[in-house]
């Protein structure tokens, strides 16, 4: 995602629930609804269920809008200190181009670094869900911090709004408090949506 599509998310007004319309289509969505990302201009699109399932069949023939998967899996590897992050919340995404970016949230929005393509490979050779991690729109997201160790493969949507809560809560030189408990529930809401997904299978 472009620098200015990761603004747009983060700066969008909070809209009404009935307000929420499919960014193609112009039909009324969800609050939780879908995404996809125009690989033209790098932004991500708020779209109906409708206008994602036709995109995901053009994908493959190179269309233009590349949906937003929506599994989350949680993984057992690998380990953040094998990817050099230096800090507790990371995401990193692969580019089409093949190379891969790192990502932590700031007070002030994205600081994103290119990672070593040998270092990416080896610390994830033996890890299938991220060898097989789609371009763009999925992304590694890696919690270290107070001392929890957790390792997740999500939608990239799910960074951004991780990356909208740290900016929106984020206060003074640690953080404070509150930010850190709404991190703490953005992980907890992962586990329990993951949890729900395994139920259905």
């Amino acid at each position: 995602m472009s620098g200015s599509a990761l603004g747009r998310v983060i700066t969008r007004p909070a809209r009404r629930r009935d307000a929420e319309r499919c960014e193609l289509c112009g039909r009324d969505v969800p609050q939780a609804h879908a995404h996809v990302l125009d690989e033209q201009t790098g932004e991500l699109l708020c779209s109906c269920r409708a206008c994602a399932l036709l995109f995901e069949q053009d994908g493959a023939a190179g269309g233009r809008y590349r949906p937003v998967p929506e599994r989350r899996v949680r993984l057992s590897g690998p380990e953040p200190a094998e990817l050099g992050v230096p800090v507790g919340l990371a995401f990193f995404v692969r580019r089409p181009d093949g190379g891969v970016d790192a990502c932590y949230p700031s007070p002030l929005g994205v600081t994103r670094w290119e990672v070593d393509l040998k270092v990416w490979e080896r610390a994830t050779a033996g890890c299938e869900p991220l060898r097989a991690m789609r371009p763009a729109v999925e992304a590694l997201l890696v919690n270290t911090s107070r001392g929890v160790s957790q390792q997740w493969l999500v939608p990239i949507d799910d960074c951004y709004r991780l990356v909208a809560l740290v900016r929106r809560h984020w206060t003074g030189l640690s953080g404070g408090e509150r930010v850190w408990k709404e991190i703490e529930a953005f992980f907890a809401d992962l586990t329990s949506a993951n949890a729900s997904e395994g139920k259905g299978r």
